[in-house]
């Protein structure tokens, strides 16, 4: 027994000590068996391959359906192609741009007429006539604010001297009187040159909001139709999201307009409502003047 141990213990070594001295190569898987040496086999000589097509292979995945091209998007296909709400969306907006545009040049025509009568009245103003001869020239036209704001004030100064000249306590009324019928003059002008600007405010507050609205609207449709169709290709989602983002450039391309013009007869009425102040504060002085030139006599 304890000779059978041992060789079982020195018998891996030994083969070991054995593979180390002659190398792994000797005992390394035996090759092929040769080639038979019988007669040699007929080779046949095979023709050259056939040639790749030169031209242009157009393959088109479609997901076996054909989808709308890309290529061709338009604006009146875009339209055409919409949801009918998108399409309500789309006319409310083009509307709202259209009137837009037509408020903008009626009150860009009617600033710069209103800038250059003023002009002419304050030269004729200071041109040394008299006020019975510029009220009679202007007030059968008062055609611009200006003109209104004089002749308002001249008419409440013939009321006060209708019956004689006013007693030195009543002056005072009297100039209040001139005052208040200037002023309130000058606002009910005023109401008249804003008239249709706020329509601006509200189509720059709300233009991008309703554009966003039908943008919205568009792409669940779309999203929809993809998902009934199993095609994501960019030939089948391009079109969609092209009809979904129209809106949103028809919200901007209304409201930027508004909202640039907006700001700008908002300054060019504030000038113009101060320089109707400045006229007014003026005019009362001379007035007041007067008042106390008669007063005296």
């Amino acid at each position: 027994m304890k000779l059978r141990r041992i060789v079982a213990v020195l018998a891996p070594a030994a083969l070991v000590l054995l593979i180390i001295v002659r190398g792994p190569a000797a005992y390394a898987q035996q090759g092929p068996q040769a080639a038979p040496t019988g007669a040699p086999a007929q080779t046949q000589q095979l023709g050259a391959p056939a040639a790749a097509p030169t031209t242009n292979v157009e393959v088109t995945q479609n997901g076996g359906t054909e989808g709308p091209s890309v290529g061709g998007i338009s604006i009146v296909s875009l339209f055409e192609r919409a949801d009918l709400l998108v399409k309500v969306v789309l006319v409310v907006l083009l509307l709202a741009s259209l009137w837009s545009w037509a408020i903008i040049f009626n009150k860009w025509m009617m600033m710069s007429t209103l800038r250059r009568r003023a002009s002419s009245f304050e030269k004729t103003f200071w041109s040394g006539l008299s006020l019975d001869e510029l009220y009679q020239q202007f007030s059968h036209r008062t055609d611009h604010p200006m003109a209104a704001v004089f002749v308002s004030a001249l008419r409440e100064w013939k009321r006060a001297f209708e019956g004689g000249n006013p007693r030195e306590t009543q002056l005072s009324s009297v100039k209040d009187r001139i005052d208040k019928a200037m002023n309130v003059t000058i606002l009910r002008e005023t109401e008249g040159i804003e008239g249709q600007i706020g329509f601006l405010a509200t189509v720059g507050a709300t233009a991008p909001f309703v554009g966003l609205f039908g943008t919205v609207w568009g792409i669940m449709n779309s999203f929809t139709a993809i998902a009934a169709r199993h095609d994501t290709t960019l030939a089948v989602v391009a079109p969609g999201i092209a009809e979904a983002l129209f809106a949103t450039a028809m919200g901007l391309l209304a409201a930027i307009p508004a909202v640039i013009f907006y700001n700008r007869f908002v300054n060019e009425i504030g000038r113009y409502t101060m320089r109707l102040d400045a006229f007014a504060d003026e005019f009362s002085a001379i007035l007041s003047r007067q008042l106390d030139e008669r007063a005296a006599h």
